[in-house]
């Protein structure tokens, strides 16, 4: 069955004039107002069952309880974060949950190292011995520790696959699956945590909160992240129905299924994408809709940047697909200006053309890209910008004399108005940050400032 996008147009979005809800402008602050006090409560656990602080031993082993109920505290936090829980994925946005989840992370390791070398060292002073055998004899003859050590080097295994240059090396893919070990690692260490921890032994209510913490943030991920899924997975009945070049190495994916329509997935959203086929049914990638969600397709398009979205292109129709979603804040309803400005870098086009087909008011779109065969989807850019009276400008590399320096002076001088804009932007990581200093030496406020990005 082929599609075609020009007959298949989307009914126009519910929510267009409508006035922006508040919630999107003040979760961020209230998450991490909630975050702070929570970690005020855990600090507050330390001091009421602490009577005095001795010696050297007693103030180490003190820091060493303290970054230990943190440590613990923030294994929480940062599961919260990525159980894709609606609320926070539409009022905070997935990609700023994300970069609180890797700032956490790293704040977290660092945490259970100094945990782990405060406490070592506070007993060893304590009791007149050395590191080594204080260690010995802490893995072997205190209750759970021998998991906690396990806990302990998954930990680091996720700190050392997290950074920046195993990242560079790693698939998105692999470097996924390893990430994994954090379930594990945290599920290890938390029989440490009550057995050993003298903030919780014979503190029965301490132990009920901290068992409550953890068991009411695993029944969300477990929720949302696996159960949530599968439901969709049986209601939905996705499956490949077309594959579509587009350019050099893009294709459009089009996808149709049931109820359509109850999945509720606006312009600028996307969807965490299994398709079980070989080589492919392992890991759920994100991928932004290119296109209004119809009732009776969905498309992705996607650029072959690496194993997976190349293979992208050789999925045949019928091809079974599990999508997670739809995700992020990238939406009409959070922005408010009436007149809106997107900027669309390679591939980022793809949510941008939805919104560019569905915002509200007065719309300016400038485009960068390499080539003119890498402005992927241009015709349909041009029909709705025809359509509707929007403008918009290309940017290429080559051939020489056809690019748009990235720039205050350059975006001011084809949007005068630039200041009274919301701006929408997608792209490599080098050009949002380029066009975030050039938007912010403009004069645009930073809460009309909009994006998301996969790159984390």
């Amino acid at each position: 069955m082929a599609v075609d996008p020009a007959v298949e147009t989307a009914p126009a979005a519910a929510h267009r004039g409508a006035a922006p809800p508040l919630a999107p402008r003040i979760a961020p602050a209230a998450v991490h107002l909630l975050g702070w006090a929570g970690a005020a409560a855990v600090l507050g656990l330390w001091w009421a069952d602490t009577a005095a602080v001795v010696g050297p031993g007693g103030w180490l082993t003190g820091a060493g309880r303290i970054t230990g109920l943190l440590a613990g505290y923030a294994c929480a936090v940062l599961l919260l974060l990525m159980a894709r829980v609606p609320w926070l994925d539409r009022t905070v946005g997935s990609d700023r949950l994300a970069r609180w989840h890797a700032a956490g992370g790293r704040y977290t390791i660092s945490l259970v190292l100094a945990h782990t070398m405060l406490i070592i060292w506070g007993y060893a002073v304590t009791g007149h011995t050395g590191p080594v055998d204080e260690t010995v004899s802490l893995v072997t003859h205190y209750p759970d520790m021998l998991k906690a050590t396990a806990a302990w080097f998954l930990f680091l295994l996720t700190a050392v696959v997290s950074a920046r240059a195993a990242r560079r090396r790693l698939s998105y893919e692999t470097w996924q699956f390893l990430h994994c070990a954090t379930y594990a690692a945290i599920f290890l260490a938390f029989g440490h945590q009550l057995a050993d921890g003298s903030d919780f032994v014979g503190n029965r209510s301490a132990q009920v909160l901290w068992y409550a913490m953890y068991l009411s943030v695993a029944a969300l991920v477990l929720w949302f992240r696996f159960l949530t899924p599968v439901r969709s997975a049986r209601r939905h009945r996705l499956t490949v129905v077309e594959v579509r070049r587009e350019g050099p190495g893009v294709v459009s994916v089009y996808i149709t299924g049931e109820r359509l329509d109850e999945l509720a997935a606006l312009p600028g959203q996307f969807f965490r994408w299994r398709f079980l086929a070989r080589g492919l049914w392992w890991t759920a990638n994100p991928y932004s809709l290119s296109a209004p969600a119809h009732r009776q397709y969905l498309r992705i398009t996607v650029k072959a940047l690496g194993s997976h979205s190349a293979a992208l292109a050789r999925l045949a129709p019928g091809t079974r697909v599990r999508a997670e979603g739809p995700y992020g804040a990238l939406v009409a309803r959070n922005t408010r200006a009436g007149r809106t400005l997107l900027l669309a870098g390679g591939i980022g086009i793809t949510p941008l053309r939805a919104l560019f087909e569905t915002l509200p008011g007065d719309l300016v779109l400038v485009y960068w890209a390499r080539t003119p065969a890498d402005l992927v989807l241009r015709a349909e850019l041009d029909a709705i910008a025809a359509g509707r009276g929007a403008r918009v400008y290309y940017s290429v590399d080559e051939p020489a004399g056809h690019a748009l320096p990235l720039t205050a002076s350059c975006l001011t001088a084809l949007v005068p108005d630039l200041g009274l804009r919301d701006v929408v932007m997608c792209g490599p990581p080098g050009m949002t940050r380029a066009a975030g200093d050039a938007l912010r030496e403009a004069g645009v406020a930073a809460r009309r400032i909009h994006q998301e990005s996969f790159a984390l």
